[in-house]
C-alpha cells in the first residue's frame, strides 16, 4: 500500500477545505483526536451563544418555546443519524446515565448472564460488575490486547440464561468495527437483547439501527457528532416500549411531567420512558449544531473520507517503520489507527510540543484522523511519531 491521496465517486465530493476552515483548532495545531474529543467548530460555538442570548432575554420562559423546541428538534436528529425514529429516542447527559436506564429494566431473575467483553469501554462493563452482589452474572470475552472478539466467541456464550449481551459497534482501543447485525442474531437465537455501544461509531459509520435488527444503542455527542461532552441518547426498539420498564428514571420520563404528579408514576408510552431529569440545555444546543454538520455532509461521504484517510496513515506508517493495528481489510475498521510505542504518554507529550494533538492508551497512541483532516495531516504525524520513537530510544 504506498500514500494516496483521498479517492472520490462519481457523486460530487463536499468542500473539505471549507469544513476545515469551520474548526479553529487547525490554525495553530494538527488536531487528530477526534476518538477522544470532536474538533470545536464555528458552528457549535455559535450555538452555544445562542443558548446564552436566550437566557438572557428570556429567563425559564425560554423552556416554554426555543429551548423546548430544541431538544425535541435534537431527538429527531438523533434519530436521523442512527435510522431510528424520534420516538424510540430517549435523551440523557451521559452514556453512563443511559446505561443505567437501560440495566434497571431487566429483573436478571431467570436470566442473569449479560455477555460482554473485554474490549469494550469500562464503563459498559462496570455498569453490570457492580450488580454481581444482586444476581447479574457477567461474562466477559476476549483478551485485552486483541484487536476484536469474533462473533464465534459470543455465539459461544450465549444461552438460555442470557438476559442480554453487550457489544461495541467501534472498539475504543482498535477501532476495528464489530459485526453488530451478527451480535442480534446471536442474542435473538436464544431470546436474548441486543445492547451496542456506539460511542466510536456514530457519525464515522453510517448506522441503520432498523436494518441491523438491535434492540438498544447507545451514543453521544462527544467525539465524532462534533458536539461536545454533556449529551448522549438512547435507542430502545419499538417493540421493547411497552415490554420493558426501568425503574432508575426522572421526571422526564413521565407520561405528563409537566402535571407534576406524585401519587403515581405513569411512564411516557415510547422511549422517554428511560429519560431522568432535566438535561443541559447547552449541551443540547452544541450537540444540535454538531449533528447538523454530520447530517449535512451524510455518512456514506464520511465514511468514504474516512477510509481514504485511514488507508492513507496506515501507508504512511508503514514508509517510516512504524507498525500500526488494523486488520488486512480496512472496511473493518473505523478512524482509529493504535500504533504501538515504548512510553505512550511521553510519546503524546512531545507531539503536543510540536503542536500535534494524538491520545494514548496502554501500550499505544491513538491517532484518529475525521473528514477535516487533510493527507498533509497524515504525513506530518507519522514522520512526528517516527521522530520521537527515534529519540526516545536514543537517549534511553
Amino acid at each position: 500500500m504506498t500514500p494516496m491521496e483521498p479517492q472520490h465517486s462519481a457523486a460530487p465530493a463536499p468542500d473539505w477545505e471549507r469544513y476545515r476552515t469551520e474548526f479553529p483548532i487547525f490554525r495553530s495545531s494538527i488536531y487528530f483526536n477526534s476518538c477522544s474529543l470532536g474538533a470545536l467548530s464555528v458552528r457549535v460555538e455559535a450555538a452555544v451563544a445562542r443558548f446564552l442570548a436566550l437566557w438572557h432575554e428570556h429567563g425559564a420562559a425560554a423552556w416554554y418555546g426555543p429551548w423546548w423546541e430544541t431538544m425535541e428538534a435534537l431527538r429527531a436528529r438523533c434519530a436521523r443519524v442512527i435510522g431510528a425514529s424520534p420516538d424510540e429516542i430517549a435523551l440523557f447527559p451521559s452514556i453512563t446515565a443511559a446505561l443505567t436506564a437501560v440495566a434497571s429494566a431487566f429483573a436478571y431473575r431467570d436470566r442473569p448472564r449479560v455477555i460482554m467483553s473485554r474490549l469494550d469501554f469500562p464503563t459498559t462493563v462496570y455498569q453490570w460488575l457492580a450488580k454481581q452482589a444482586s444476581g447479574v452474572q457477567p461474562v466477559l470475552l476476549g483478551r485485552p490486547e486483541g484487536l476484536a472478539v469474533p462473533p464465534d466467541e459470543y455465539a459461544a456464550a450465549v444461552d438460555r440464561r442470557t438476559e442480554l449481551v453487550v457489544a461495541s459497534h467501534v472498539y475504543f482501543t482498535s477501532g476495528y468495527l464489530q459485526d453488530v447485525a451478527a451480535i442480534a442474531e446471536i442474542a435473538h437465537a436464544r431470546d436474548a437483547l441486543c445492547l451496542i455501544d456506539a460511542y466510536q461509531a456514530t457519525g464515522q459509520v453510517p448506522t441503520d439501527v432498523h436494518a441491523l435488527g438491535i434492540d438498544f444503542l447507545v451514543t453521544g455527542s462527544l467525539k465524532w457528532l462534533l458536539g461536545g461532552p454533556g449529551f448522549a441518547f438512547l435507542y430502545v426498539k419499538r417493540d421493547l416500549h411497552d415490554r420493558l420498564h426501568p425503574n432508575d428514571v426522572g421526571w422526564f420520563a413521565h407520561r405528563e411531567q409537566f402535571a407534576f404528579r406524585t401519587d403515581v408514576f405513569e411512564p411516557a408510552p415510547d422511549a422517554r420512558g428511560f429519560q431522568g431529569g432535566t438535561p443541559s440545555v447547552a449541551a443540547l444546543y452544541a450537540a444540535d449544531a454538531g449533528l447538523d454538520i454530520v447530517l449535512e455532509i451524510g455518512g456514506d461521504r464520511l465514511r468514504a473520507r474516512q477510509l481514504d484517510l485511514v488507508g492513507d496513515l496506515v501507508a504512511r506508517l508503514r514508509q517510516v517503520g512504524l507498525p500500526s493495528r488494523v486488520p488486512p481489510d480496512l472496511t473493518r475498521h473505523a478512524g482509529i489507527v493504535t500504533v504501538p510505542v515504548p512510553d505512550p504518554p511521553a510519546t503524546v507529550a512531545a507531539l503536543r510540543r510540536q503542536g500535534i494533538i494524538v491520545d494514548s492508551r496502554p501500550g499505544v497512541v491513538r491517532l484518529s484522523p475525521f473528514f477535516y483532516n487533510i493527507v498533509e495531516d497524515n504525513r506530518a504525524v507519522a514522520a512526528a511519531v517516527r521522530e520521537v520513537v527515534i529519540t526516545a530510544a536514543t537517549t534511553s
